[in-house]
């Protein structure tokens, strides 16, 4: 599968859904982001249950602030919804393929126990 680029109109709608999706955050100018690009496209084409999207820093400045996107290339790796994942940094094909497998084996039912529990640690408490 061909990896789609996102744009800020686009993002949440892309990251906020159902499975999970990978965002690589470029900008054409970036040496390690042409290194990275092409074992990141290699991954899409065996990762087919898997959503790849590029985000050009570049072009998209306002959501790569939003999201304190301050080194590139940096990878976002979503599931559900989630962010269960990033880090700045081009990764070799192998680190990339494990952090597939550890999005994929993550038990979501254990990370929305979680944020829950976080969620209603910073509830005040109503007396």
């Amino acid at each position: 599968m061909a990896t789609i680029d996102l744009t800020t109109d686009q993002f949440e709608s892309t990251v906020t859904g159902d499975g999970i999706v990978l965002v690589d955050f470029w900008a054409e100018w970036c040496g390690p982001c042409r290194q990275f690009g092409p074992i990141y496209g290699e991954a899409s084409e065996r990762h087919q249950d898997i959503t790849f999207a590029k985000v050009d820093t570049e072009a998209n400045q306002d959501l790569s602030a939003a999201l304190g996107v301050q080194s590139i290339p940096t990878l976002m790796a979503f599931r559900d919804g989630v962010l269960l994942y990033r880090q700045a940094g081009a990764l070799p094909g192998k680190a990339l393929d494990q952090v597939i497998d550890a999005v994929k084996g993550v038990d979501m039912e254990d990370v929305r126990r979680e944020i829950a529990a976080r969620a209603a640690e910073q509830q005040p408490d109503q007396a």
